[in-house]
């Protein structure tokens, strides 16, 4: 449809439901106005008159437990939230990709060289920008789409803007990556599918962005983050097989429960920390290679703790305290989507309190075994620079001293950024005033959880 066209869509009550779901029933007029700025807004020097206008929209992510534990081949529990990527987009008849996001320099990449042969190698000079993430996922889809030899990716222009702010451990990158790889799967879709066009799996969209960032934007992330903003809802992923993950849904309102799920932005940048995320999977590792194995995940608890003196001789203490988290966090994972099930099945309110309860308490337990043995709640380098320690130790005394059923853990990769926070509802604003006097106005924001992951939009 043509901008006119897709402007009356957006003011129509089918676009209201779409927003309310996607955004809840308080933002649907702000979300109006943010999609029709970037209809409006299309850069005009990139719109082709013969092709329709789509809008696509990709979710940040948040991590309920499972902290570093994905890339051992462990257990993640992750849910999709409210703030997300959006991009109103137009297929192109070249096969050049030109993205522009509100805020950020214009991406344009061609995924064709001079001659007209496909150029979707990775390239050096690309590293650390979106233009790798971006022929990076025209490269594996184009790799998935047709026999050895074909070329079946070609461009698209979009117009974008995010909710989802960089360094709030919320994965903005990982919301861009699936949101990039839905619009090239709807717009180019695979030859042989069973399914038809763009219908490609939330998983393989992750799976596809993750290669991506590895091997074209050069940061060796796990899955966790992708499958989470791919897929919608709580998801509950165990990563014992690396290449086909199991995933299974978990509804899980914690509004309904009566709490607030929030993220407290303790300041701090996360520019200079990789030696301290790369360290975490390293030294897991390197304590699995004791046993002859290459991550924790081949290994049970019970033979690890029986071998805990040569493990500390042969990788040190922090990597065995480090690996006694990653075995009791899977615990956790299965336990908290357990009661999570009950919680969805409980027959009374007293039942469904109880259960929240629970999953509160563990929780709290997975954010102790971060601070406790994960260490990366600051960064050894930085010892001055402690805000999620400051941030955990205000978020314990309000509780505390309010006398309330609560519960906070480090968020995300850690060492600085986020804590995430249970709350009462009625709590929630007492909270924010407290919290936003230390660290700054808008460093706390509410989430909900969204049901919908990376998506094309029909109004």
């Amino acid at each position: 449809m043509n901008e006119k066209e897709l402007l009356n869509k957006i003011d129509s009550d089918s676009a209201a439901g779409i927003f309310s779901e996607l955004y809840g029933k308080d933002e649907i007029d702000a979300a109006r106005q943010r999609y029709r700025k970037l209809i409006t807004e299309m850069p005009k020097g990139q719109i082709n008159e013969t092709e329709k206008l789509r809008v696509f929209s990709a979710p940040g992510r948040t991590e309920l437990a499972g902290n570093h534990t994905d890339h051992n081949r462990g257990k993640v529990l992750a849910a999709s939230i409210q703030l997300d990527s959006v991009a109103i987009v137009q297929k192109r008849n070249d096969n050049r990709v030109f993205f522009r996001s509100t805020g950020y320099p214009d991406v344009v990449v061609d995924l064709k060289d001079s001659s007209g042969a496909s150029d979707l190698l990775p390239k050096h000079i690309e590293e650390g920008t979106t233009e790798a993430l971006v022929r990076g996922i025209a490269a594996e889809l184009n790799r998935r789409n047709g026999k050895p030899g074909d070329y079946t990716i070609g461009g698209f222009s979009a117009n974008a803007t995010s909710t989802v702010l960089p360094g709030s451990g919320l994965s903005s990158s990982a919301a861009v990556e699936v949101l990039i790889g839905r619009i090239f799967d709807s717009l180019y879709p695979q030859q042989f599918s069973e399914h038809g066009e763009g219908k490609r799996s939330a998983l393989e969209i992750a799976q596809i962005g993750q290669i991506a960032e590895n091997v074209y934007f050069g940061k060796p992330c796990g899955l966790m983050d992708q499958t989470a903003c791919a897929s919608g809802g709580v998801v509950a992923i165990d990563f014992a097989n690396a290449v086909c993950p199991s995933v299974k849904q978990i509804n899980f309102d914690p509004a309904a429960a009566g709490y607030a799920l929030c993220v407290v932005d303790s300041g701090g940048s996360h520019a200079d920390l990789t030696p301290d995320y790369a360290s975490i999977p390293a030294e897991m590792k390197k304590a699995a290679a004791f046993f002859g194995k290459s991550v924790l995940g081949e290994l049970e608890k019970e033979v690890f703790l029986s071998s805990a003196s040569e493990i500390r001789k042969a990788s040190g203490d922090r990597a065995f305290l480090r690996s006694l988290h990653f075995f009791d966090e899977n615990i956790r994972v299965e336990a908290m989507a357990s009661i999570l099930n009950e919680m969805e099945n409980a027959a009374t309110h007293s039942a469904k309190q109880q259960a929240m309860f629970a999953f509160l308490d563990l929780v709290n337990q997975s954010g102790d075994s971060s601070w406790q043995l994960l260490q990366n709640v600051y960064s050894a380098q930085y010892l001055d620079s402690q805000g999620i320690c400051v941030a955990l130790a205000l978020t314990k005394e309000f509780l505390q001293k309010q006398k309330l059923q609560g519960a906070c853990r480090v968020h995300g990769g850690g060492f600085a950024g986020t804590i995430q926070v249970y709350l009462p509802l009625d709590a929630i604003n007492a909270y924010k005033t407290k919290m936003e006097k230390v660290f700054g106005a808008g460093s706390v924001t509410p989430l909900r959880i969204r049901p919908v992951g990376a998506i094309e939009l029909t109004f």
